[in-house]
């Protein structure tokens, strides 16, 4: 709690009592929802906690590796693309980025048959090690420069292992939880490895502020943003001894004992058209709908921040990190709300209002920091013109604005006739930082009521014989086709708009999670039922 306050009271200058009463009101809250959690039941949750911790522990610190990369996206598309079209590089880092989510239903495909047959304890150990390793890899690969293509080559084979890994992870992870909750707690007792995935995108930005902090911006760039995929290797082991102690589901252990597991996991799932009814309404009545969501309030938004709003990518970092804080503990409410009133219209109200408010959102976000709309302060306005050793010219621009906002653009022309490049770093004052983080913690509470509840659903629909395969891949293909793919889709439609001239351009990169999430709110509200299911379990 010293470490997380000592930051707010660094980054952002605010009174230390207040900044006390936030931090001590934010873990009384947490410490609440466990106790509200441990007196629900004082029999059949025992021993459940051990299951939530050392579950959520290796679900978290998978997510930390494979958000880690799109967190440093903006550096590594200038570390393993050719640099001499930065705009493409990105693209192609988000392409590289997506390919990890692409590659999930593959591991869910082959993880899930594995957790079906041989149980859900030794393959989510499995996936851990996967993850771990090719994370760790990634941050040794050399530089475009060093090695050519070769380094984007061995950044996509390492980007699809990571897929496959984390395809095997959710599923076993969240079906070994609910197999451990009590009747009718389901949504409140998985809800906590929903947490993990934003947990782990808030650690991941919290490893690089901190290795930032350590190292200058010079070492940082030539080598540090290596640092945070190289920690990963560490908690990896950690989370190996722990989970390495845990007991299989009993739920699995005693339909193995009594012969009642599936020879044919893949067969019984999506080969019996029953079952396949229930995996293709999973998909496009709810996963499908989820993923876009949560893509755009979590990645889409930092991605948005930093390249099309300009903010500098520590602020992004900061400002995005604390409006996870502010909204994980969501996910626990509305996963307990679930199995009180039913996870389908928790679930379609979280797309519903996605849908109505993206746009506005969007719109408040950009012009709270569109310099247009801001004074410059003319005096304090400077031109520094410098050539490189190697003859580039670099031109450098620097403007100030009375409400406290810098401006600040760097023109590069090169001496070998190159095209030249130019970037752009706005630092926003702390009221814009504020109102940032307040339409960020908006879009993560949609996020909280479409994901909170979708581990117990998923979990419920389908029997404990192909239950892993089942879940996974719908929740893989929802989360990793049309959640992942998101950010390289929207970056593109926002680029083409802004070269088209359009003066909007920034909210077209919307259409494509405003138009998905539609689709799968008509049919969930149609097709999917409001009972929680609790006949296989």
């Amino acid at each position: 709690m010293l470490t997380i306050e000592m930051f707010l009271l660094k980054k952002y200058q605010l009174n230390k009592k207040i900044s006390y009463i936030f931090v001590k009101s934010y873990f009384n809250f947490l410490i609440i929802i466990k106790t509200t959690g441990r007196f629900m039941s004082k029999t059949s949750t025992k021993g459940i906690w051990k299951v939530i911790s050392a579950s959520s522990m290796g679900t978290m610190i998978e997510w930390y590796d494979f958000y880690i990369f799109g967190s440093l996206a903006v550096v590594i598309s200038t570390k393993f693309f050719p640099s001499d079209n930065p705009t493409a590089a990105f693209l192609s880092t988000l392409a590289t980025f997506a390919a990890g989510f692409v590659a999930r239903p593959f591991g869910a495909l082959f993880f899930g048959r594995l957790g079906d047959i041989i149980g859900r304890k030794y393959t989510f150990m499995a996936t851990l090690l996967l993850m771990g390793g090719s994370t760790f890899l990634i941050g040794c690969i050399p530089s475009y420069e060093t090695i050519g293509f070769l380094a984007p080559l061995l950044v996509l084979i390492l980007r699809l292992l990571q897929g496959l890994a984390l395809g095997g992870e959710y599923g076993g992870a969240a079906t070994y939880v609910a197999e451990h909750a009590p009747v009718g707690q389901k949504g409140y007792w998985t809800s906590w490895i929903q947490t993990t995935a934003t947990v782990g995108l808030f650690i991941s930005l919290m490893v690089i502020l901190a290795t930032k902090s350590v190292l200058s911006a010079e070492d940082f760039d030539l080598w540090g943003w290596r640092v945070p995929f190289w920690v990963s290797i560490a908690m990896v082991g950690v989370s190996y001894l722990i989970r390495k102690n845990m007991d299989e589901s009993p739920v699995f252990a005693k339909a193995k004992k009594e012969g009642t597991t599936s020879a044919n996991p893949l067969k019984e799932s999506f080969g019996n058209r029953y079952n396949l009814k229930f995996v293709l309404l999973a998909l496009f009545g709810a996963t499908m709908g989820q993923g876009v969501v949560w893509y755009t309030g979590q990645f889409y938004a930092m991605s948005f921040m930093k390249t099309v709003m300009n903010i500098d990518s520590s602020q992004v970092d900061s400002l995005l990190g604390i409006a996870l804080l502010i909204g994980t503990p969501f996910f626990i409410v509305f996963g307990w709300l679930s199995d009180k009133v039913g996870r389908k219209y928790i679930m379609m109200s979280g797309m519903l209002l996605a849908i109505l408010f993206y746009r506005p959102i969007y719109k408040m976000m950009y012009n709270t920091t569109d310099i247009n709309h801001k004074t410059e302060i003319i005096e304090q306005t400077s031109q520094n013109i410098e050539t490189a050793k190697n003859n580039d010219v670099i031109t450098t621009i620097s403007k100030t604005y009375s409400d406290g906002t810098t401006y600040v653009e760097k023109k590069t022309d090169f001496a070998d006739g190159k095209k030249s490049q130019s970037s752009v770093t706005v630092n926003i004052n702390s009221g814009d930082e504020w109102t940032l983080i307040f339409l960020v913690f908006i879009q993560v509470l949609f996020v909280t009521m479409v994901y909170g509840p979708i581990a117990a659903f998923l979990v419920e629909m389908f029997p404990t014989k192909i239950r892993y395969t089942s879940m996974s891949l719908p929740y893989h293909v929802g989360n990793g086709i049309f959640g992942g793919l998101l950010p390289a889709i929207s970056t593109y439609f926002v680029t083409h708009s802004k070269a088209a001239g359009k003066s909007d351009f920034y909210l077209d990169g919307l259409w494509y999670p405003i138009i998905i999430a539609s689709i799968c709110f008509v049919i969930g509200m149609i097709y999917v039922d409001n009972k929680n299911k609790i006949n296989h379990l």
